[in-house]
């Protein structure tokens, strides 16, 4: 029997414009959109219909924008909505627990503006950045990043095979990129974001997304979500609020938790939210997947 997975986007899914046609065209999006405004105390409908690229890119905006243009869609869907399982890379996994109605619209939305803050607090407090790599075996990355002592840089995100995420210190992560390129990658290159996301460094952020989830009420959801921390399917809602915490500062197994779906049956992914980013990764991990847009 084929199972579907949905999946649910992170940070840089974003665009200009983005869930302006869901608002215009569906009156219970529309309720929706202006409960997250309410609840928010900014129209932050305002910025993803006509905000510029750069106001989109404030990860204060960015984590609740793509999380309502994701989880709205799958709210409007109804009974069209039917996963077997779902997965959220990074800041899609709150998107995706309250698909499978682990957390309502409401405190997913709460969590994840105070995890947006959170982190930006945290970016802000110490310069960091995030790098690309290209183009290397995982094993290769992870040797040449544990063997940098003198600096912080770890693997954040396990994209897709040959291409993996670095995250840390400024100085780290420049030192990690030149050594990449001896060993061989295609490329290792900076990244254009707001500091170390996945990595030590979000430590402060982590303490305090920690007392916001623990406050927070959990469902048992109706269909298991793939956890970035363990790429395992979860249902307990003690273990998937140990993950959202610890996800902060660990790893996004995303390859690893692509690879569980199909090992547990999965053939076809769906995308809910902005872009098609996480279906081109799943068809990198998986050729046979096939893979479309809600």
């Amino acid at each position: 029997m084929t199972k579907t997975a949905y999946v649910f986007p992170g940070q840089g899914a974003q665009f200009s414009g983005m869930g302006k046609d869901l608002y215009e065209s569906n009156e219970q999006a529309r309720e929706l959109f202006e409960r997250a405004n309410a609840i928010l105390g900014f129209r932050i409908t305002d910025i993803m219909f006509t905000g510029s690229d750069e106001e989109l890119k404030q990860t204060k905006v960015t984590q609740p924008a793509i999380f309502l243009h994701s989880v709205i869609k799958a709210l409007v869907a109804g009974e069209s909505f039917k996963p077997d399982m779902v997965a959220g890379h990074s800041l899609g996994e709150f998107s995706a627990l309250v698909a499978n109605r682990c957390l309502s619209f409401e405190d997913g939305l709460k969590l994840v503006y105070a995890r947006a803050l959170a982190m930006q607090e945290a970016c802000e407090a110490q310069a960091s950045t995030m790098a690309a790599v290209l183009g290397l075996e995982d094993s290769k990355v992870e040797e040449i990043c544990s063997g940098i002592t003198d600096a912080v840089v770890v693997p954040a995100n396990y994209n897709c095979p040959g291409q993996l995420v670095i995250s840390g210190s400024v100085e780290g992560v420049n030192k990690a990129c030149e050594l990449l390129k001896a060993a061989g990658a295609k490329r290792a290159l900076p990244l254009p974001v707001g500091g170390a996301f996945h990595s030590p460094l979000m430590e402060p952020a982590r303490v305090k997304l920690e007392q916001a989830i623990l406050s927070t009420p959990f469902n048992t959801p109706i269909c298991p979500v793939y956890q970035n921390v363990t790429a395992s399917a979860i249902s307990d809602t003690e273990s998937i609020k140990a993950n959202l915490i610890a996800q902060l500062t660990a790893s996004v197994k995303w390859t690893q938790s692509v690879q569980a779906m199909v090992a547990d049956g999965a053939t076809h992914f769906i995308e809910c939210g902005p872009g098609n980013v996480l279906q081109g990764l799943v068809k990198k991990i998986h050729k046979e997947a096939t893979t479309a847009a809600l």
